[in-house]
C-alpha cells in the first residue's frame, strides 16, 4: 500500500486522488531506496509505472527541506517530446496539492517562450537533451543548483545519438546529490559506461529479463510475400480484428506515408506520425487517438519510447524492427500495467533472418499465423537437407585404384547452340552476357 511508503503527507493525498492503492513491483523496488538518497540503476519494462518511481521520491526531497525557494533542483532527461510532456504531466499530477512546479523543454516549441518559462526557475525541468544543448549555448539553461538528475529511457537516448548531448549536461549537474537512471533494457557497452561515469555505488534493479516481457501481450508473426501483401492484411487485420486502439509501425517515415495513404484511400480513420511532423500536428495524432476519434496510428519508432495510450490493445510491425531493443519498445505500447493486448509482425523473406534473432534474444517462439483470405505463398525458409559435401563442389569421379580420372575431352563438332546468334556490344566487337530478366 502506497500509505505505508514514507512519503510527505501532500503527496499521499495526490495519490489517493489519482486511486493509486498499490505501487507496481517497479514502485516497490525503487521508490524507499530513492528517499534514502541512493543512486538507483533500474531495469523495467514499459508501462510498468516506472515514471512515478522517481517522480514521487524527487517531489519528496523538495518538500522535505524548509529552505528558500532555488534555481531548479531537478532535471529529467527524456529521449521524446511526448514522452516529456506525458512526465509534465505525471509531475503536475503528484504535485497538485504543492507549491512545485514543473517546466518542459523539448524541440518543435516555441524558443523564446521556453527561455521566458526557465527564467522562472521552475523546480522540476523535464526535457529532451537537443534542446537543452541549444539553451545551454544560448546561455538560458542554468544547472548549478541541481540536486537529482534522472535519466530516463537512458538506453534509448543513447540508440538516438544523444550520448555527448547527456554527458555533457549530467557534468554540468556538478553538484548533484542523486541519479537515477532508468530504462526498459539493459542496454550494451555505450549504457553501461554511462551507467559508471555517472552514477555513484548505485543499487542495481532488475525487475524483469527481455523474456519476460509483456506477459499479457500475445505475439504472433504473419508470413507475406512483399510490401503489397502486407497491406492487403493490415487492411483485413483492422477489419477484423477485435481492438479499441491500434498502433502500426514501420521503419521509415516515407513507409509511414505511403501506408496511411493506402488505409486512408479505404476508408480506415487513421493519422500518422513521425519525425517530419511538426509539433501541432504531433499533438492533434495523439489527442485524437487518445480521445478515440482516431482508432489507428501508423508511426515510425519515435512513437515507440514513451507512448501512455489507455485502450491501445493492438501493435502491427509492419516492417520488423531492427533490434530485439526496438521490438521491446514497440509492443511495450499494449498489454500496459497488466492488461492483455495483441502484436502481430508481418514478415517477408527479407525479415526471417531479423524475427528469428528477435526470439533468440527474447527467448521465445512467436505464434505462427495464416489468414487464409490472404494467405500468401511464402511460408518461412525452406529447410535444405545436408549434402555432405560444401556447397558448390562436385565430386570427383575415382578409377579403380582410387585416382582421380582426368576430365573426359570434349568431342569434335559443334557446340550447342552453336546456330543462335551472338550478343555483342554495340560496335560490334566484345561478347556481351546474355541477362536474366529482373525479379519483380
Amino acid at each position: 500500500m502506497f500509505n505505508q511508503i514514507a512519503l510527505h503527507e501532500r503527496l499521499l493525498k495526490a495519490v489517493a486522488e489519482l486511486k493509486f492503492v498499490e505501487p507496481t513491483p517497479v514502485q516497490a523496488a525503487a521508490i524507499p531506496p530513492a528517499l534514502e538518497g541512493r543512486d538507483l540503476r533500474v531495469i523495467a519494462q514499459t508501462g510498468s509505472g516506472k515514471t512515478a518511481a522517481f517522480v514521487l521520491p524527487i517531489l519528496h526531497r523538495l518538500l522535505g527541506e524548509d529552505r528558500p525557494k532555488v534555481r531548479t533542483r531537478a532535471l529529467i532527461l527524456l529521449p521524446t517530446r511526448e514522452l516529456a510532456q506525458q512526465t509534465l504531466k505525471q509531475v503536475e499530477a503528484f504535485a497538485q496539492f504543492t507549491f512545485l512546479k514543473g517546466g518542459l523543454v523539448t524541440g518543435g516549441e516555441d524558443f523564446k517562450v521556453q527561455a521566458a518559462m526557465m527564467r522562472k526557475e521552475p523546480d522540476v525541468l523535464i526535457g529532451t537533451p537537443g534542446r537543452l544543448i541549444e539553451h545551454l549555448e544560448a546561455g538560458t539553461l542554468h544547472l548549478e543548483a541541481v540536486e537529482v538528475l534522472v535519466l530516463d529511457e537512458a538506453d534509448r537516448m543513447l540508440d538516438m545519438g544523444f550520448a555527448e548531448a547527456v554527458q555533457r549536461l549530467a557534468e554540468l549537474c556538478s553538484k548533484r546529490q542523486q541519479t537515477l537512471l532508468f530504462s526498459a533494457t539493459s542496454g550494451g557497452a555505450g549504457l553501461r559506461a554511462m551507467v559508471a561515469s555517472v552514477l555513484k555505488d548505485p543499487l542495481h534493479l532488475q525487475l524483469n529479463s527481455v523474456s519476460q516481457l509483456n506477459e499479457g501481450t500475445r505475439q504472433q508473426i504473419i508470413t507475406a510475400d512483399h510490401d503489397w501483401h502486407k497491406e492487403q492484411l493490415v487492411h483485413w487485420l483492422l477489419e477484423h480484428e477485435e481492438y479499441n486502439k491500434a498502433i502500426i509501425f514501420t521503419n521509415t517515415r516515407v513507409g509511414a506515408d505511403r501506408l496511411y495513404g493506402r488505409l486512408v484511400a479505404k476508408g480506415v480513420k487513421a493519422f500518422v506520425l513521425h519525425g517530419d511532423k511538426d509539433q501541432k500536428d504531433r499533438k492533434l495524432a495523439m489527442e485524437r487517438l487518445k480521445q478515440g476519434g482516431n482508432k489507428v496510428l501508423v508511426a515510425t519508432d519515435v512513437a515507440a519510447r514513451g507512448l501512455d495510450v489507455e485502450g491501445l490493445d493492438l501493435v502491427i510491425n509492419f516492417d520488423m524492427p531492427r533490434s530485439g531493443d526496438d521490438y521491446v519498445h514497440r509492443i511495450g505500447r499494449t498489454g500496459r500495467a497488466g492488461g492483455e493486448g495483441l502484436a502481430i509482425s508481418l514478415i517477408c523473406h527479407t525479415d526471417w533472418n531479423l524475427m528469428s534473432s528477435i526470439e533468440r534474444y527474447l527467448k521465445q517462439t512467436f505464434e505462427r499465423r495464416t489468414i487464409k483470405e490472404h494467405k500468401g505463398t511464402y511460408q518461412g525458409p525452406k529447410k535444405v537437407k545436408a549434402s555432405g559435401k560444401a556447397a558448390g563442389t562436385k565430386k570427383k569421379k575415382l578409377d579403380k585404384k582410387g585416382a582421380a580420372k582426368a576430365p573426359a575431352k570434349r568431342k569434335s563438332g559443334p557446340r550447342p547452340n552453336a546456330d543462335k546468334p551472338a550478343l555483342v556490344s554495340g560496335d560490334g566487337m566484345a561478347p556481351l552476357k546474355r541477362r536474366k530478366p529482373d525479379a519483380e
